[in-house]
């Protein structure tokens, strides 16, 4: 999915069709090729005479425009470049005020803490770096624990991509930058060589890559269907000890239902069902028990119902609402509004759902697609188009004072990656598995060959991203260091809780 350019949206057609339509005709004119050399070799030429070589050719041609080292480029706080802390309290507009010294708290903790909660001064950083402008629904947010193993509806247990709050249509190597810098700050957090972190980085980029060939080569039904089984990446991990812990691991989240979250979360009040207070975390509003309160919250059940897939209402419309609370989440989103759903059809039957709110993509002031859905929808079908198979309640609203949420199960088999207990042989383990996952996410709007071409089966853009990599640890680094000298000169307040 190329650079985009604005077209006229037709208000008639839902929103969803007008997303799915854009990313259909920026699929197929592959802009950044329109009046080169490569248009008369191949995008003139009738589909059915378009070889796998050609689109290589393609990808080769944006060499042309985007030198592969020059993705090594980076100056550490340059010239120009906002004040970080100007733009984290920036980026507090909206947000829950009580929550925001729990946010800077939390990013406070760790430089990858931080990491993890600065999406948008990397996406302003990004945007300033050298790009093909080839366009895929990004992530947005993509580092090394967005990633993780969850049931797909067909009872599956994958590995993939599993945030995406700030996806969007960007150029790929966004998120390949991103991730990878994640690996160079993660590894030096669990006090690794800054080395071991750069060759993480590195390997990531070299299995991003031969995916992206081994699906190239694939026919793109064949393509679409691909996804990584997370029992067979279990399989491959070379640590005997972190193999059987994850084994373990898998066996507890199988039998980790909606019942034993209600165990967890939820409680029995006078008979009925409730989900039990956690403050500050977890905690319902005042007049969470008022009927104009409940009847708010019907009113939004009805919204977020209306975007379900036919086959999905009739399953929903088994459970009856029972309770909703406030839920503190993450780093990054500190401060937007969260909240989980309890609903129930039977005795030991419940279903929990979380509610997030949907801000403006940290990638949307850089990009030039525009697009007309709501960030909630946006939301939802970018996680539609990236993952091999979604949440079967993935849905969305727009509520109160105009704000987008979306909503999804609050848990289903998920498996968090146990990064902090990795080793560098272990990061290595993991960077494939992310490179590979984020090749198959990138395919799905892309042209996996194209990408690939462009990159090459040489070391030459695995270096380069690499050096990128370690030199925005050093920019990370001194982010969070303006965030110490920011709270200790009290120009902001944290709670470390």
């Amino acid at each position: 999915m190329p650079k985009s350019t604005k077209t006229p949206v037709d208000t008639t057609v839902s929103e969803e069709k007008v997303a799915e339509q854009k990313v259909i005709e920026h699929n197929s004119k592959h802009a950044p090729f329109r009046g080169t050399p490569v248009e008369a070799a191949y995008l003139n030429k009738p589909p059915h005479l378009r070889t796998t070589e050609d689109r290589y050719q393609a990808g080769r041609a944006l060499r042309e425009l985007c030198a592969r080292e020059s993705h090594a480029e980076y100056t550490v706080d340059r010239h120009g470049r906002d004040n970080p802390i100007d733009v984290l309290i920036q980026s507090n507009k909206g947000r829950v005020e009580s929550l925001l010294p729990v946010r800077y708290g939390r990013m406070l903790s760790t430089p990858f803490a931080f990491f993890r909660g600065s999406a948008m001064l990397m996406a302003d950083d990004l945007a300033s770096t050298p790009s093909t402008d080839y366009a895929v629904q990004a992530c947005g947010d993509c580092h090394l624990l967005n990633f993780g193993a969850f049931a797909t509806p067909e009872r599956n247990i994958v590995f993939d991509v599993n945030d995406f709050d700030e996806t969007y249509p960007a150029p790929w190597e966004w998120d390949v930058k991103r991730l990878a810098a994640s690996f160079v700050i993660a590894s030096h957090h669990n006090e690794h060589d800054l080395s071991d972190g750069v060759a993480a980085a590195a390997r990531m980029v070299e299995c991003y890559r031969d995916k992206l060939y081994e699906l190239a080569a694939l026919p793109a039904l064949q393509a679409w269907y691909a996804y990584l089984d997370y029992k067979n990446l279990i399989e491959l991990t070379d640590d005997a000890k972190l193999k059987k812990r994850r084994l373990k691991v898998l066996a507890a989240a199988m039998d980790r239902d909606h019942y034993a979250e209600f165990i967890k979360l939820g409680e029995l009040t006078g008979g009925k069902p409730r989900i039990k207070d956690q403050p500050p975390l977890i905690y319902h509003e005042k007049d969470a028990d008022s009927p104009e309160h409940i009847a708010k919250v019907r009113k939004t059940i009805d919204l977020y119902r209306q975007s379900l897939p036919v086959n999905v209402k009739v399953l929903f419309d088994r459970y009856e609402f029972a309770d909703s609370a406030r839920k503190v989440v993450g780093v990054g989103s500190v401060g937007t509004v969260c909240a989980i759903a309890l609903f129930f059809n039977a005795e030991n039957d419940p279903l929990f759902l979380q509610v997030k709110e949907a801000r403006q993509s940290v990638l949307e002031p850089y990009s030039s697609f525009r697009t007309t859905q709501t960030n909630g929808a946006r939301v939802v079908i970018g996680q539609r188009i990236m993952q091999s198979s979604s949440d079967v309640f993935l849905g969305h609203y727009v509520g109160e004072k105009n704000k987008h949420y979306y909503v999804r199960q609050l848990r289903d088999v998920k498996i968090r990656p146990m990064v902090e207990i990795f080793t560098p042989a272990n990061m290595l383990n993991y960077a494939r598995n992310c490179g590979w996952a984020l090749a198959l996410a990138h395919s799905r709007s892309g042209d996996a060959a194209i990408i690939a071409g462009y990159i090459g089966k040489g070391k030459k853009f695995p270096k380069a991203i690499g050096q990128f990599a370690r030199s925005y640890f050093d920019q990370n680094l001194s982010d969070h260091k303006s965030l110490i000298t920011a709270i200790r000169d009290g120009i902001i307040d944290a709670n470390p809780l």
